[in-house]
């Protein structure tokens, strides 16, 4: 019996350049945002000071793979014509303060041995550590910011973006790039910083059907073997990346699952109905990430009408789904949100595709009132709430869908 695990080549060629990281030797469907981006670095390349640069738009719309495929165009041709340039890139998820920001852009630009501590630093010795990191450097050092969002107060960006006005700086010409998922965070800026941050403004559109077809047709020419896909599977990964509001990612992600479920199915083609089973598992998974990241008080929210749903109680009347949730925060002396919060978690849930209302008329005895049912299966929801039903207990309803028959979890009635 040979190696259980056998190299299989038969419809891909290199699989990982339809990973969200690899970056094309060209962007095709962002000619405009090109140009725009490749004026506003022009000055670089000629020894001028650059300006600053922030870059705007949804998610997978194409805004970190054009920062990148720029960075590495500049650095070639820096390299060309003896200019000296370097990038610093920081990703801020994760960071939510200047202090946070600061250090670990310090800590970017030392050696892990070198590293400071994350906390216990007074601000000031904090900003003279960075100053001094940065002045280490020579020629044009530019500080890549991306999701630049997650920053939630302004006073790094102020150091930053100020740095050469106020003397901080002085063997480097320092310039900035800030990539935001979110059009209004420059407004909420500090009117000096937003002039410094915001030198130029590129923003960039989700993209359409035709450009995610070219992207995609761009990523399958060098991802898979020529007639590796039926016709109609490219067409059919744009037209549901448009749908899901112009995500180049989430498109490229899609061709890549239905290839994957092609070859676990020894399929000699890709197909549509790949592309469409590939699909439902993603928006399956889309679903889990979502409902785990709700917080405590919307999950209890979505518990309570998951166990009317388990009951047969579906579609419920908002007040029903108000009587569970406030029984299960008594289970752990939690103090309820009033019904009307409550309410807008269920439009927001309706707003998700994770749950149904309708209104329901009863006459003009009966009254108006809304109705609510889930929208997943309820072991989907069930797994997705894993943490919660552990703190508060499984209710009786659902200990059927509960993994191990449910003897991890206190029983609640």
């Amino acid at each position: 019996m040979g190696p259980r695990f056998q190299p299989d080549d038969t419809l891909y060629k290199r699989r990982n350049t339809l990973k969200v990281e690899y970056v094309p030797d060209e962007i095709v469907g962002r000619d405009n945002e090109i140009e725009e981006y490749e004026a506003a670095l022009q000055p670089v390349i000629n020894g001028e000071y650059p300006d600053n640069v922030f870059i705007y738009g949804k998610t997978g719309v194409g805004k970190t793979a054009v920062t990148n495929f720029l960075r590495n165009e500049l650095l070639e041709s820096a390299a060309h014509f003896d200019v000296d340039i370097s990038f610093i890139t920081l990703n801020c998820d994760g960071l939510s303060t200047s202090y946070q920001a600061a250090i670990s852009l310090i800590n970017k630009l030392r050696e892990p041995e070198h590293y400071i501590a994350e906390t216990g630093h007074p601000q000031s010795k904090v900003y003279r550590l960075l100053w001094n990191e940065l002045n280490s450097l020579s020629g044009t050092v530019i500080i890549v910011l991306d999701e630049i969002d997650h920053i939630t107060d302004d006073t790094f960006l102020y150091q930053i973006t100020r740095a050469d006005n106020n003397g901080y700086i002085e063997n480097i010409q320092l310039g900035l790039i800030g990539i935001s998922n979110d059009s209004t965070f420059r407004e909420q800026l500090d009117a000096k910083v937003q002039s410094s941050l915001c030198e130029t403004e590129i923003s960039f559109p989700p993209y359409g059907t035709e450009e995610l077809q070219k992207v995609l047709e761009q990523r399958a020419d060098i991802a898979f073997h020529q007639n590796a896909l039926e016709d109609g599977v490219i067409s059919l990964c744009a037209a549901l990346g448009r749908q899901d509001g112009g995500d180049a990612r989430r498109a490229i992600t899609l061709l890549r699952k239905a290839g994957d479920l092609a070859r676990t199915e020894n399929a000699t083609r890709v197909t549509t109905d790949h592309v469409e089973r590939a699909q439902e598992k993603l928006e399956a998974q889309q679903s889990m990430d979502i409902m785990r990241d709700l917080t405590e008080h919307e999950q209890l929210t979505l518990y309570a009408l998951t166990t009317l749903a388990a009951e047969d109680a579906t579609p419920a009347r908002s007040r029903v789904v108000y009587q569970r949730y406030k029984k299960l925060c008594t289970t752990q002396d939690r103090n309820p949100r009033t019904a009307r919060r409550m309410r807008s978690f269920l439009s927001d849930f309706e707003i998700l595709n994770l749950t149904l209302s309708h209104m329901e008329h009863r006459g003009q005895d009966g009254g108006t009132y809304r109705e609510h049912e889930i929208n997943r299966d309820i072991a989907t929801i069930i797994d997705a709430l894993q943490t919660v039903i552990t703190e508060f207990g499984a209710h009786r309803s659902i200990t059927e869908y509960l993994p191990d028959s449910g003897e991890e979890f206190a029983t609640i009635a």
